[in-house]
């Protein structure tokens, strides 16, 4: 197949100095947008105790304990200004993220020491959820750097309780386990209740010499027989027996290593867990990447630098998506798919560090007259909406992908499917429908990128992670947006009706005005990349000369270990592209 592979067709072009020099008031915007994500970092990782207290108890850090466990360069952060419940300790209690281990990828739950010694706190569920679900798409290992306190006790309805409970993660463990994936574990620190649960329930445990992990810690096990209340005498019992634990934890390394036998093996330093876990992580199966890369590895022509310049701050504005691909593809190659046809979006195959991928992404612009061809020129189409034409391409793009086992990656700026009679009459409902039944059915990973826009339905369609289990992670840039409509739509929608009894009642209509500004504003403020982030719109927003990086994470985590295979001798895209 190197006649396919080897060499495809070029794409993209260098920018002109016109362009440079336009492009730089764009750019400015963006460092603004990059430098408030990274205060919003920097907010989230000092969040807690300083670290020099921890250090002085011989403790690192979760970011500490993560660098030394990941071969270098190669951690590539998901959710880290995750925080659904906005809790006033500015963190859910966990790190997690994409990494290698002893050349093997995994993703990385790191238990945030600094906050409330790794409590349980609200949100932190559906964070550790996000990344199960991550290692489960990928097929991967689930590695845990776990110092769990308990539960935040002053909280426990919102962690505790339900379906969607902390509970729940270990049922996760154990489904992640009976598919095969690796779920193991370097431990910390004491580990009581849910925390014995998250210690117990991965594949294996290696354990530092201080770790604990029971049923219940001391604080509960002192607290067993109450009157029904408190008082003086029993404040003395309680302070006598807090004292006992506080000493001696119950399930330390001496009951579940020496005993139990639960604790695989216990080392006296940090750093011994950590590269327990790394020897660990060096027997899980891997493939070499020679198998399934199409070409050597090779960076992209044009400068990923240039992406500030191209991608614009201004929704409105268009822009060429080649030439954002060409900065983000190997070698600035690729295989379009039916280019003629559906100009509303681009459907391709790319290699990604020589591996190859499925890409989807709109186009921007106007799409010519007479299309879209059933609007019968009603109106004129525009780049960024969805089309007949653009969802029955997507559709079958996804098809061929999933017959021929090609991980997928969605670039999305987009306004929505087109709406109307006429958009009905073209069924435009049923094939938005379609691409998401076509999605699911495809069973491959797929991970989504909102360059600009994410609104509506198309939102959905266009592999988000609403609509579909095969999405892996989604990240932001700032550029993005996501909203059901924009803001100004959505004022307009909701007020239309005010406006008109208003008008007709002959009163003022400045009340009205004034509560359509507000929610446009509302609107605004809540689709920024940082609200995007910490709400869990997307996994992590990552400046757009990282996109690569993503994408090169993403493809090595696909090809490490795939659920499924097909002979690239036997693959039918590249032969339907070339025709």
């Amino acid at each position: 197949m190197r006649q396919y592979f080897q060499k495809m067709s070029p794409i993209g072009r260098e920018l002109r100095e016109n362009e440079r020099e336009q492009g730089k008031a764009n750019a400015i915007e963006i460092s603004k947008v990059e430098k408030d994500v990274a205060e919003a970092l920097e907010k989230r990782k000092m969040a807690g105790l300083p670290a020099e207290k921890l250090h002085k108890r011989g403790e690192k850090t979760a970011w500490e304990r993560i660098e030394l466990l990941v071969d270098p360069g190669t951690f590539v952060p998901l959710n880290s200004l995750y925080d659904p419940e906005f809790n006033q300790e500015g963190s859910t209690g966990v790190v997690t993220g994409l990494g290698k281990i002893s050349g093997r990828y995994g993703v990385i739950i790191a238990s945030n020491n600094k906050v409330l010694a790794g409590a349980w706190i609200p949100g932190q569920r559906e964070h550790v959820f996000r990344a199960q679900d991550i290692a489960e798409r990928l097929n991967i290992p689930l590695v845990w750097v776990l110092n769990c306190s308990g539960v935040k006790l002053t909280e426990q309805e919102k962690v505790y309780a339900g379906r969607r409970s902390g509970g729940r993660t270990f049922f996760r463990h154990a489904e992640l386990e009976q598919e095969g994936i690796q779920v193991i574990c370097g431990m910390y620190g004491t580990n009581p209740a849910g925390g014995g649960y998250h210690a117990i329930s991965p594949s294996v445990i290696f354990a530092h010499e201080k770790a604990n992990m029971a049923v219940g810690g001391g604080g509960i096990v002192s607290g067993m027989s109450p009157k029904g209340g408190f008082d003086l005498e029993g404040a003395e019992t309680l302070i006598e027996a807090t004292r006992k634990f506080k000493q001696v934890p119950p399930g330390g390394t001496q009951i579940h290593h020496d005993v139990t036998g639960f604790m695989r093996e216990v080392f006296d330093t940090e750093e011994g867990v950590l590269e327990a876990v790394r020897k660990y992580m060096a027997g899980m199966p891997m493939y070499e990447p020679s198998v399934f890369r199409v070409a050597e590895p090779a960076e992209p022509v044009y400068p990923a630098e240039d992406l500030n310049l191209i991608v614009p701050f201004e929704q409105k504005r268009t822009y060429s998506i080649e030439q954002v691909l060409a900065r983000v593809f190997d070698g600035s190659e690729h295989m379009e798919y039916r280019p003629d046809y559906a100009p509303e979006v681009y459907c391709g195959l790319a290699k990604i560090d020589g591996f190859l991928v499925g890409v989807i992404a709109n186009k921007q612009g106007f799409l010519g007259k007479g299309y879209p061809h059933y609007a019968e020129n009603q109106y004129l189409g525009i780049g960024g909406k969805l089309y007949r034409e653009g969802l029955i391409k997507m559709n079958e793009l996804v098809m061929f992908c999933g017959r021929d086992r090609i991980p997928m990656i969605w670039v999305q700026d987009t306004s929505g499917i087109d709406v109307g009679d006429t958009a009905e009459k073209a069924e435009l409902l049923g094939l938005g429908q379609s691409l998401i039944y076509s999605i699911e059915s495809s069973e491959l990973p797929m991970m989504c990128l909102v360059l600009r826009k994410g609104t509506a339905a198309a939102h959905y369609i266009m592999g988000g992670p609403q609509a579909n289990r095969n999405n892996a992670f989604t990240i932001g840039v700032p550029t993005t947006e996501i909203y059901v409509m924009h803001g100004e739509t959505a004022a307009a929608a909701a007020f239309s009706r005010r406006l008109v009894k208003e008008k007709d009642a002959d009163n003022s209509l400045e009340p009205v005005i004034d509560k359509m500004n507000a929610l446009a504003q509302q609107y605004y403020d809540q689709s920024r990349p940082t609200y995007c982030a910490k709400a869990g719109l997307v996994d992590e927003v990552v400046s757009l000369t990282q996109i690569r990086d993503y994408f090169i994470a993403f493809a090595r985590s696909c090809y490490q270990n795939p659920r499924s295979i097909c002979p690239q001798h036997l693959m039918l895209t590249p032969r339907s592209i070339k025709g």
